[in-house]
């Protein structure tokens, strides 16, 4: 419990002191954010805003981790399937961002390119929790809130794809807003630091070796490492929402947002909650589907459903101030959190749980 709330701790502190010094760097290096010419006139103000701040959230992530990790044991291989889908994802990220900087246009890598960089970690990842999970008890199955028995077999690393891919566009369509997306991701990681702890706590078999009621049959290595993780990410998103808060002062960029959403996906598939992260992430989820549908009726209709998708920007140019979006959206997000926890939580119950 000490080494999820260090690692929060120290993930906060990395991004809360850290981040003016990367505002001023990234200003005098001419990082700035280029904005969508046909996007809501209010955001050409932020024209030049420094951006790439995911690389301080990322700093202060793997600190928060590695401080925490290496003083009380070796890394895990889950964990180390955690850092490989950040890092990586944030990677490409960082590729996509300089190169919008570089060019001084609001477009990067070719979504060949990006799909291609985050299949390659999605495959790297995906390899590492395969031939890892006799160890940690991490299952290749499809899961809901625990493993199904559905076996995915070789389309296992096709899924991990399907998840880490989805849900880092899907973060990274919701950074939109100034803070939106830090504010969202940083509730669900903390949905995340509970669910991978409660696991921990409640293995089928402790020191007695004697088999408990709606246990999980996971490794305990492997699940604190999954909190700690949890906990890093939620203490960095913290400290970088101060800065990240309205009126922004620097921007996550892809950088923080595939980063971030590659993290959440890794954290759905080495927690055996795959398909619950649809809930604990149903903020991103509505933002997917707005831009889904928006395309779908344009292209086969003529017609779109909403004023500008994704749906945070339908609401701006329907009149409503800048922070009430984001507010309002913190609130969905926060709500579809504790709907996730309490199927989670409900189907520990069920299965007898601390009885």
């Amino acid at each position: 419990m000490i080494s999820i709330l260090v690692a929060g701790a120290i993930g906060l502190a990395v991004t809360l002191l850290g981040t003016p010094i990367a505002i001023k760097a990234f200003t005098v290096w001419g990082w700035g954010q280029r904005i969508r010419e046909d996007g809501p006139h209010t955001h050409m103000e932020k024209m030049g805003t420094p951006t790439m701040g995911g690389i301080v959230i990322l700093a202060g992530l793997l600190l928060a981790f590695l401080a925490t990790r290496l003083t009380s044991g070796p890394i895990t291989s889950a964990g180390l399937a955690l850092v490989v889908a950040v890092v990586g994802f944030g990677l490409v990220g960082f590729l996509d961002d300089f190169m919008k900087v570089r060019n001084r246009r609001s477009l990067g890598l070719t979504k060949l390119q990006k799909f291609g960089g985050t299949a390659i970690v999605s495959v790297l990842f995906g390899l590492i929790v395969a031939r890892s999970s006799d160890e940690t008890g991490i299952s290749t199955n499809l899961s809901f809130i625990r493993p199904t028995a559905i076996s995915l077999g070789v389309l296992f690393l096709v899924w991990v794809f399907v998840v880490l891919t989805a849900s880092s566009h899907a973060v990274n369509l919701t950074d939109g807003l100034d803070g939106l997306a830090a504010g969202s991701s940083a509730l669900v990681f903390a949905s995340y630091a509970f669910i991978a702890f409660w696991e921990f706590r409640h293995l089928c078999f402790g020191a007695e070796g004697i088999a408990r009621q709606g246990c999980f049959d996971v490794n305990g290595p492997a699940m604190l490492d999954n909190a700690i993780m949890a906990a890093g990410m939620m203490g960095a998103l913290a400290g970088f929402l101060w800065w990240n808060a309205a009126p922004a002062r620097i921007f996550m960029g892809d950088t923080g947002a595939l980063a971030i959403g590659g993290l959440l996906g890794a954290l759905a598939i080495t927690t055996n909650t795959q398909l619950l992260l649809v809930i604990l992430g149903g903020l991103f989820v509505m933002e997917t589907m707005s831009v889904i549908l928006q395309v779908i009726s344009f292209r086969g209709f003529g017609r779109r459903i909403f004023r500008m998708s994704p749906i945070h920007h339908h609401f701006e140019l329907a009149g409503w101030p800048e922070f009430t979006v984001i507010v309002r959206f913190w609130i969905i997000a926060g709500l579809c959190v504790a709907v996730g926890l309490g199927l989670f939580y409900a189907d520990f119950i069920r299965l007898g749980g601390l009885e």
